[in-house]
This record gives C-alpha cells, sequence and structure tokens, in this order.
C-alpha cells in the first residue's frame, strides 16, 4: 500500500474534478458562496412555517363558529327540558275532583280545598260572644263556614278573620243565606268576655251572622275532638297551638268541603299574607260559600 501525500486534496475535489449537477428545482444565488459537497437546499436558512401546513385564515372562524353551535344546542336541550319539566309538574297539579265549577284550580290548590264525605257535621251546643246559647243545629236552612280560633292569637286568625269579613262582603246578595262562626281553641281565655273582645278587636262584628261560640272546657275539647282539632296549650301566657281548618256546612247540615288556611312570616315571626292572597282567599270562601246556598 502506497501511503497517500499530506495534504492531498480528496478525491473529485481538485480542478479537473466533474461538479455536481445543480438541482433542478433549487435557484441558486450567484452571490452567495458556496461550500463544496453541501446541498444549497438543505443548508439555507428555513422560513417560518416551512415544512408545515400552512394554517388556514378561517380555521379560528369555523372553531368560533362550532362552539356557537354547540352552544345553541345545549341551550335548547336545556329549554325543552325546563318545559317537559313544567308540564309534568302541571299535570301533577291536578283538580281535586268535587270542587265547584266556580272555583278554579288555581285557588282550589292555594286553598288546599278538598270535599269530604257528606255527613252530619258533628253538633255540640255552646255561647256566642253576645252571651247567646246556641246549637249549631240551631243554624239550618244556611251555609256555615266553621273556622276554631284563638281569642288572644297573634298568628293565622286575624289573618283568617279578615278574609272571613272579605267572603262575607264578596257575597252579596248570598250573604243572607251564609252564617260565619268560630269554636275558641284557648283553655285559659274561654269567657264570653274574651271572645267578644277579639270580635270587636278584629271587625267581626261586622258581619251580622258572625258567632264565637265557646264555653266550659270540657264542652269544648268535645268540639275540638269531633271535629279532628288538635290544640296545645302549654300555659296561660303562652300561645296557643292549634289547627287551622276552615269547614263548610250546607244548610242541611252536612260537611261538603274543608280548606287549610296559610299565613306567611317576617324575620321577626309576625304572620301576615300579602294583600293579593288576602282577596283570593275571601273570594275563595265566598264561592265556596254561594255554591252552598243555591
Amino acid at each position: 500500500m502506497v501511503p497517500s501525500a499530506p495534504n492531498q486534496p480528496p478525491a473529485g475535489s481538485g480542478a479537473g474534478a466533474a461538479e455536481t449537477a445543480p438541482d433542478p428545482g433549487v435557484v441558486r444565488d450567484p452571490g452567495a458562496p458556496q461550500v463544496p459537497g453541501a446541498s444549497p437546499a438543505a443548508d439555507a436558512p428555513s422560513e417560518p412555517g416551512a415544512g408545515r401546513a400552512q394554517r388556514s385564515p378561517f380555521r379560528g372562524f369555523w372553531v368560533a363558529m362550532a362552539a356557537v353551535i354547540c352552544a345553541a344546542l345545549l341551550v335548547s336541550g336545556l329549554l325543552g327540558y325546563l318545559v317537559i319539566r313544567h308540564r309534568a309538574q302541571q299535570q301533577s297539579l291536578a283538580r281535586p275532583s268535587g270542587i265547584p265549577a266556580s272555583v278554579s284550580t288555581s285557588l282550589a290548590l292555594l286553598m288546599q280545598l278538598s270535599p269530604v264525605p257528606h255527613r252530619p257535621a258533628p253538633g255540640f251546643t255552646l255561647t256566642d260572644q253576645h252571651g247567646r246559647s246556641m246549637p249549631l243545629s240551631s243554624l239550618r236552612g244556611h251555609a256555615v263556614v266553621l273556622e276554631f280560633m284563638d281569642p288572644h292569637c297573634v298568628d293565622i286568625c286575624p289573618i283568617v278573620s279578615q278574609e272571613f269579613i272579605d267572603a262575607y262582603r264578596d257575597l252579596g246578595p248570598a250573604a243572607s243565606r251564609a252564617v260565619f262562626i268560630a269554636v275558641n281553641v284557648n283553655p285559659y281565655f274561654h269567657g264570653v268576655a274574651d271572645v267578644a273582645a277579639y270580635s270587636r278587636e278584629h271587625q267581626l262584628a261586622s258581619i251580622p251572622s258572625w258567632h264565637f261560640f265557646t264555653g266550659p272546657v270540657p264542652a269544648l275539647r268535645a268540639v275540638w275532638l269531633a271535629y279532628g282539632i288538635e290544640v296545645q296549650a302549654r300555659g296561660r301566657n303562652t300561645e296557643v297551638a292549634h289547627t287551622s281548618e276552615v269547614f263548610f256546612i250546607d244548610p242541611a247540615g252536612r260537611e261538603r268541603y274543608v280548606a287549610a288556611p296559610m299565613a306567611d312570616y317576617t324575620a321577626a315571626g309576625k304572620a301576615y299574607l300579602p294583600g293579593g292572597l288576602l282577596a283570593d282567599w275571601g273570594r275563595g270562601i265566598a264561592l265556596v260559600t254561594r255554591q252552598l246556598t243555591r
């Protein structure tokens, strides 16, 4: 083997060597220095985005449109769900059967009005705010609206009292065929003076046919039991807790309907009912009572 001479250029790089044929797809810069053996395309600085797919200028638009469409579909689906749910709730609040046609479904639901078997209302003989002893049977021939009240009540009883006054006014000519009564539920304040004072304080005396009945505690307890009224009286100076229901008795002395009074409460715990609801209750009581007087 003959050693190669030092500093001898590699084969093909000296004078007379064949030059590499230019790449027909590459445009050379005549002023750029040429590096032997280097590919101009490989060594040329890459431009931004070279070798990658070019991003469409409309890509952001279509992404935004897709987001809008998805949001619209979501909102549409939510609205559809709410509509279906609302209809289901409306269907679940079906009109109670046996309610007078003059009473709308919404009003019947507000009052929790429901018919009861046509059975004779439990009789009693008690004393009203004028000191007159009267049996319930003496009111035959009239539609009777009966509630159980506490003459020292500061909760729902005054609200029902106002509803009775409104109902009496709403009855118009039919008021002469209706009677509004209450039975005392306070075992500590059961004198005639107690029910008379309450009647005056809450203007119930403006109803000519108003009777607030009271009597000895055993007689009162018998009436509470007969009508299913629960009474809890812890002491003379504490408020009496009791069931609040309005009974509608027809002129033949039979129970026909029952309703459950309602109240809202302030932050301080004071019972009240907005004027609109008070008026609705008064109108509802009048409508049911008028139906019984026909």
